[in-house]
């Protein structure tokens, strides 16, 4: 287990791959999380009042911080979830990368703006902004600790706001020290405060009248109960639930680079990632040569949580028995397991399990697995692999190997999800600059990037009118003339009939 039996106040957490205990930690019921919202109100008010230069600065010092303290983020990291270190080491550093772009880009993306008012407004001058929203709740997952929470966590502070943060119970002390640096760096006030606890806790924050906004990330089960706690308030919320994401392969792909990427997408941190390829389709010519690639790589790693281990344990302990029922239904409805099988699943540890001829309505097709499981499919063509990897309630991630670049971009685009990666897996994830979210049950809403910064942001529209027009249209002094002139002038303007 990672989480010890809890008290009414305080719990501890293992590590999934020694049962050793790490830390004990609060847990917060509703009047103490009330309590840092109202402490970060406060906080919200004196940050959002500091000036755009002063709080990039600031930023940037925890970025510092954080880039100093990277080793031992990762340690913890490595503990809470059992992950190989340099894979947290990885995932300490994409979430620097985003903190640095959140801080260096909000001034730009959300500062004053003039914009054109059109010739009816031509006497007014217009300006859009983006405003602070006050206090953003984030609840975060265990998968990814620190990398995930932080694409909303830089972007919120970045924007103005101050931030409560809700860490898994999985994984309460990556959000304690992340707090705790930021304390170090700006003492003035709580921009950045962490409530630990279980679910409970997560249910106080998100139904809190004083948050702003939440931003989710778990399952769409659990997003459904979050959403229903924030309609309490009307409170927005930004949702990143998972998916089933898929892999097309080309028959004229480079099949050595596309094994390598589907099997890293695949079983890299034990598979439990929203963004993980979970089902590879593969044209019929390149199929035999795919497989046979990708089953000589997978039967090369070793679950472990020692060094030379390619991954680490389950990290949640329900998901075994999910992992082990999917794999066992996709036998039981006809399909192969080429590398592994259910004896693979010995506990905290999951082997890597590949299958084949596995049937589309298959619960290891159909369902999030969140394990290192595949599915590999023959198909036709493109059309036909587009059409099955699009048949699903998900819709977050994909990627496409392809050496035609004309052919790899038209089937990105009308792939249904937030993100495609062509000739490589996830590498949207690590720029900074470029929008994180899905569709369907894989939620809604964006982090990262531009539309990152804008999500946590309220638009602000000002006119201000520089000169009088000799007609004022908006007054009951309008006469029957004024109207005849802006009747033919909306004519002259948009009357036109244009040619096909």
């Amino acid at each position: 287990m990672s989480v010890a039996t809890q008290s009414s106040t305080t719990f501890a957490s293992l590590n999934p791959a020694t049962g050793e205990v790490i830390a004990e930690h609060p847990v917060h019921d509703r009047a103490a999380v009330e309590e840092a919202v109202r402490r970060a109100r406060e906080a919200a008010d004196w940050w959002a009042a500091l000036d755009r230069r002063e709080r990039r600065i600031r930023l940037l010092n925890v970025k510092g911080a954080l880039t100093r303290n990277l080793n031992r983020m990762a340690e913890l990291i490595h503990n809470e979830t059992g992950k190989p270190l340099q894979d947290a080491q990885l995932e300490t550093i994409l979430a620097i990368t985003h903190l640095d772009w959140a801080a260096r880009n909000a001034e730009k993306v959300l500062g004053p703006r003039s914009v054109f008012p059109g010739l009816i407004a031509l006497n007014h001058k217009c300006v859009l902004e983006y405003q602070p929203l006050g206090v953003v709740g984030v609840i975060g997952p265990w998968n990814y600790p620190i990398f995930t929470p932080m694409g909303s966590i830089a972007y919120a502070l970045a924007a103005g706001n101050a931030v409560v943060f809700k860490p898994s119970e999985y994984t309460p002390g990556v959000g304690v020290l992340l707090a705790e640096l930021v304390a170090a760096v700006i003492p003035e006030q709580p921009v950045l405060q962490t409530v630990t606890g279980m679910g409970e806790t997560g249910a106080a924050l998100a139904s809190s009248p004083g948050v702003d906004k939440i931003a989710f990330t778990g399952s769409a089960r659990t997003a459904k109960k979050v959403m229903a706690a924030c309609a309490e308030n009307l409170t927005p919320i930004v949702a990143e639930c998972g998916g089933k994401d898929a892999c097309i392969v080309d028959a004229d792909a480079d099949l050595d680079a596309a094994a390598d990427a589907a099997l890293w997408g695949a079983m890299s941190n034990a598979g439990q990632t929203c963004i993980g390829v979970e089902r590879i389709y593969v044209v019929d010519a390149a199929y035999d040569a795919f497989l046979a690639k990708l089953t000589e790589k997978a039967r090369d790693l070793r679950p472990g949580f020692d060094r030379e281990a390619a991954y680490g344990p389950i990290t949640m302990p329900a998901q075994l028995d999910v992992i082990e029922a999917h794999i066992k239904d996709a036998l039981a409805k006809g399909g192969r397991a080429v590398v592994g099988g259910p004896e693979s699943v010995r506990k905290p540890y999951v082997e890597p399990v590949v299958l084949t001829d596995v049937p589309e309505d298959s619960a290891a097709v159909c369902e999030e697995t969140f394990g290192p499981t595949i599915t590999v499919h023959r198909v036709a063509d493109l059309e036909e692999a587009l059409e099955k990897a699009d048949r699903t309630g998900y819709g977050l991630a994909g990627t496409i190997f392809s050496r035609n670049k004309r052919r790899a971009m038209e089937l990105a685009r009308r792939m249904r999800s937030g993100m495609t990666s062509i000739n490589a897996y996830a590498a949207f994830a690590s720029v900074a600059a470029l929008p994180f979210g899905g569709v369907g049950e894989s939620g809604f809403g964006r982090i990262h990037g531009a539309d990152g910064l804008r999500e946590f942001a309220r638009a602000k529209a000002i006119t201000r009118q520089r000169f009088t027009l000799p007609a004022n249209l908006t007054s009951f002094t309008r006469t029957d003339k004024d109207m005849a002139r802006i009747l033919q002038l909306v004519t002259l303007l948009h009357g036109r009939q244009y040619k096909r």
